[in-house]
């Protein structure tokens, strides 16, 4: 027997330090693929579905190894529950010696030295903000690792945030007066010492990318890298090889460049002056864009007449700007700081402008008041995957959902990954008997202009009949809008709508009610785990193919056809089949939930390529009969009621 395969035994070192622990065969054939990867220094790629348990079968083999390692999770939410709750269980079983770290990126960590900036200029900031700037002051006294998702006041302001935290760009490094207290520091020095690390993915390609400094000192030390929530990585590795440049950006330099020249700097007032006017320019070139949060493609938005003109004010006022500023090199290190920040930004706007470069697509993506413009390589695979067949470490990508119809070729192609070894590892829930699909009939069909009432109406029907919570899922926030507007008039119970409060809070609040009904769109499809009657139904609203108008989605077509590839087949419809089965997923946690999964897709049985959703979905009983999917909603919350009294 292995030294990994007696842990997971009944008399196990987990049986003894986990109560209730009960062996998984899916959990064991993980650990032992993990083991093995580890000693062969190999790439795994695993599909373990929910249910097998496979946060323990890669913690298990990874404490047990010699050497370094690091574990990369998808959302902050499952990195803390790894490094709160389960390495320090796993740890104390397996590997008391083993010591752990969790590292989070820069804008997690108050920096007190933006801190104590921002309490210089209170008096210009709101009521409001100067109370949070007391709260926030008064925390960074007592915090030991000044890890800010401690403070329930930053958790819905990103502007105070953005005052008391860092940036690559305006953090000053070894030349900031704090930077001995430096939690950043102190949190990446801790790193370096540790026998784990747990990490997410946007920090690992950040300093992967070379776009940061730090944890990229401890990258090539490690000897096994996992990662958890691996169907996020081929976007975000894609993001962070490009290039993107924000207006916030920009505003944030001239805020600063103000801020030296009333404060410490006070000859400056040409500086001052040009600070405002290019604040006011590339606030002006916010408004060439739709007032709502939007994203599209940066080559067809460019050549526009009226964007041609006011992307050369910017540039003309940033030219300007700098030239001021530049005046006051070596007066002051913030001041020489924002210099080097504003040349970089101007060779980033040039680069941006010039969109007729080839291999990568150029998009924006607007917030209420900002607009980010972004330059993505269309595939990082040879990139990527170079770096990990020439690495001498072992490599773990696992998610519950990596595969189309039990095949990695999407994902392994996208990232290059083309020696490593597969394995999909099926849920132990008993889907037959614990939950039902449904495709109800006489649905319009997804683009017919009422469709909003019929969702309504079909989503009222299925909360009156059940008893616990309701998920509905959109794949667009217009629809997602239209349907909450008309159940807000005919149902009583709990309404939770995204963006009426952070992610964390609407969850809490849905989990807490127990028969909730919550609206979301994409950031819910994933991440999200309520267990027991708090939820028991879901509803998708439709198909989550990509948006037509996806700009990255286009590039990758545009070049699919040109290679001669069915874009279709090979990059749309995989995509749609990843992001239904997350979804779906939010349905059925644990061995005692039930419910059920409606799909309101005609699609799914009137076009060819729906057998293939079906079939990648967890195989639960049937049906296109809604009502006698409002009777398995009753007659299972009986049986679970009846079991747990």
């Amino acid at each position: 027997m292995s030294k990994v395969a007696a842990v997971f035994t009944p008399e196990g070192q987990l049986a003894k330090a986990i109560e209730g622990f009960q062996p998984r065969d899916a959990q064991l054939t993980m650990a032992q693929a993990i083991e093995k990867s580890i000693r062969k220094k190999s790439t795994l790629v695993v599909e373990a579905e929910t249910g097998t348990g496979k946060t323990f079968a890669y913690l298990a083999p990874v404490l047990q190894a010699k050497g370094k390692a690091i574990i990369s999770t998808g959302t902050k939410a499952l990195q803390e529950q790894l490094y709160h709750r389960d390495l320090p269980t796993l740890r104390a079983a397996l590997a008391p010696e083993k010591v752990i770290a969790l590292l989070k990126g820069r804008s997690n960590y108050l920096c007190t030295h933006r801190l104590e900036q921002a309490q210089l200029q209170a008096s210009q900031f709101n009521s409001e903000t100067q109370t949070k700037l007391v709260k926030v002051k008064r925390w960074s006294t007592q915090t030991r690792d000044g890890d800010i998702g401690e403070l329930v006041v930053l958790q819905d302001d990103p502007q105070l945030t953005a005052l008391v935290t860092s940036t690559k760009d305006n953090c000053l490094g070894r030349e900031c007066p704090n930077y001995d207290d430096c939690y950043l520091v102190k949190a990446r020095d801790e790193a370096k010492q540790a026998d784990v690390v747990v990490v997410n993915h946007h920090l690992f390609f950040a300093d992967l990318a070379i776009k940061d400094t730090g944890f990229g000192e401890i990258i090539p030390e490690s000897d096994t890298v996992v990662f958890d929530e691996a169907h996020q990585v081929p976007d975000i590795a894609s993001q962070y090889f490009g290039d993107s440049l924000s207006s916030r950006q920009l505003i944030e330099i001239a805020d600063e460049v103000q801020r030296l020249c009333l404060t410490e700097l006070k000859d400056l007032s040409q500086a001052a002056q040009m600070a405002r006017i290019l604040t006011q320019v590339v606030r002006d070139w916010r408004l060439q864009f739709p007032s709502d949060p939007t994203r599209g493609n940066w080559r067809d938005k460019r050549d526009d007449a009226a964007m041609t003109e006011v992307c050369s004010r910017v540039a003309e006022k940033l030219t300007l700007f700098i030239d001021v500023i530049k005046t006051a090199r070596g007066r002051h290190k913030e001041m020489d700081s924002l210099i080097e920040r504003a040349e970089e930004a101007y060779d980033l706007w040039q680069q941006l402008m010039q969109t007729d470069q080839t291999g990568y697509s150029f998009w924006f993506e607007t917030t209420v008041r900002h607009i980010v413009l972004h330059q993505t390589p269309l595939s990082v695979a040879k990139r990527f995957g170079n770096l990990v067949k020439h690495s001498d470490r072992g490599w773990v990508f696992t998610s519950a959902t990596l595969s189309v119809n039990e095949k990695f070729d999407y994902f392994v192609n996208r990232l290059g990954l083309w020696d490593a070894e597969t394995l999909v590892l099926a849920s132990p829930f008993d889907f037959a008997n614990q939950a039902m699909l449904c495709l109800p009939r006489y649905l319009p069909p997804a683009n017919q202009f009422n469709r909003d009432q019929h969702l309504a109406e079909l989503a009222q029907q299925c909360i009156e009949a059940n008893q616990g919570g309701t998920f509905l899922l959109f794949t667009s926030h217009s629809m997602l809008k239209r349907v909450a507007a008309l159940l807000d008039e005919k149902i009583d119970r709990p309404i939770l709508v995204q963006g009426e409060g952070s992610k964390r809070s609407i969850l809490q609040k849905f989990t807490d009610a127990g028969n909730a009904v919550l609206l979301g769109t994409s950031s819910f499809w994933e991440g999200v785990d309520v267990r027991g009657a708090a939820l028991r139904c879901v509803i998708i609203d439709k198909l989550p193919f990509a948006s037509p108008d996806d700009p990255l989605l286009n590039a990758r077509v545009e070049d699919a056809k040109l290679r001669g590839v069915d874009a279709f087949h090979t990059i749309q419809l995989p995509e749609a089949i990843i992001a239904l089965k997350q979804g779906a997923g939010r349905l059925i946690r644990d061995q005692r939930d039930s419910g059920v999964l409606l799909v309101c897709d005609d699609r799914l049985v009137t076009r060819q390529y729906g057998a293939r959703f079906i079939k990648s979905l967890p195989p639960m009983s049937r049906t296109r009969d809604l009502s006698r999917a409002m009777l398995f909603l009753k007659d299972t919350y009986n049986e679970t009621n009846a079991t747990s009294h």
